[in-house]
């Protein structure tokens, strides 16, 4: 597993990062491609659902097989699972929903007047959209990560499957921040660092969690983990990918994304298999 350790930092962090992306496009183009962005987040959930469920899911459970048995490895694998979906719905409990980066924006917002005055008086400083991102991408940091470190291949589908997530995150960061500074870079390079709370949150996993990888449990170690991030990646997929791909107004558009997704995966696991 350690042997990929760079492998799954640099994808952790190109994940993160990818919300630059999306800051760059809002101050750079003059109107949103609503129908891109609901097929891409679309796609995005597809690809992080299929190979949570038919790669990592049965994964844990032979993780947790090898050392407890297949009756205890089934309750083991989905308490792991929940338990992976209720640390990043605590994470969404606790963030105020006014400083919430998954509201979806456009970038046509950033001339309207009116929200300027809005956003002027909910963001008084703009550092707390950034900081309500970092703290959102610190789970996501987690399964890039982790799953990068358990498999490479089904991290690269990840890292690209967050990595698109984050392209129209960075647009919806970039216009809260835009208003409350008044600066299109200074809300560049904040929504770009706040990317790098993935890698971040992916270290400190790893860091954490080495001492539990390397004893004799490690096999019910790497199962908890490989199950929290499916659940972590289903919940993403349910709570932000979907809503946020039916906010841009593409409800087909989004369901052929996630169907396209999901063979897009499939595919590529028989291919690597």
């Amino acid at each position: 597993m350690h042997e990929n350790f760079v492998l799954a930092l640099v994808l952790t962090l190109v994940a993160g990062l990818s919300t630059g992306i999306g800051s760059a496009l809002a101050f750079f183009t003059k109107r949103t491609n609503t129908k891109v962005l609901s097929y891409v987040l679309g796609f995005s959930a597809g690809v992080m659902i299929y190979v949570s469920f038919v790669e990592i899911f049965p994964s844990a459970m032979d993780e947790f097989s090898a050392k407890l048995g297949d009756k205890q490895a089934i309750l083991y694998t989905i308490l792991s699972f929940f338990g992976g979906m209720l640390i990043i719905g605590l994470i969404d409990k606790f963030i105020p929903s006014f400083e919430n980066p998954h509201e979806m924006h456009k970038i046509e917002e950033l001339e309207s007047v009116s929200l300027e005055k809005k956003y002027k008086k909910l963001y008084r400083m703009g550092i707390l959209t950034a900081l309500a991102l970092a703290i959102h991408n610190f789970p996501e940091g987690i399964a890039t990560f982790m799953s990068a470190l358990e498999d490479p291949e089904v991290g690269i589908a990840i890292a690209v499957a967050i990595a698109i997530h984050n392209i129209p995150e960075g647009i919806a960061v970039s216009v809260p921040i835009y208003f409350a500074t008044g600066s299109r870079r200074k809300a560049f390079f904040l929504s770009f660092s706040s990317g790098l709370a993935e890698p971040v949150g992916g270290l400190l996993a790893y860091l954490l969690l080495t001492p539990f990888l390397t004893n004799e449990n490690s096999g019910i170690a790497v199962g908890i983990i490989l199950a929290a991030v499916a659940g972590i990646m289903v919940f993403i997929s349910l709570d932000e990918l979907l809503p946020s791909a039916e906010e841009y107004g593409e409800h087909h558009l989004s369901i052929y994304g996630v169907v396209t997704g999901m063979m897009v995966m499939a595919f590529s696991l028989l291919i690597l298999a």
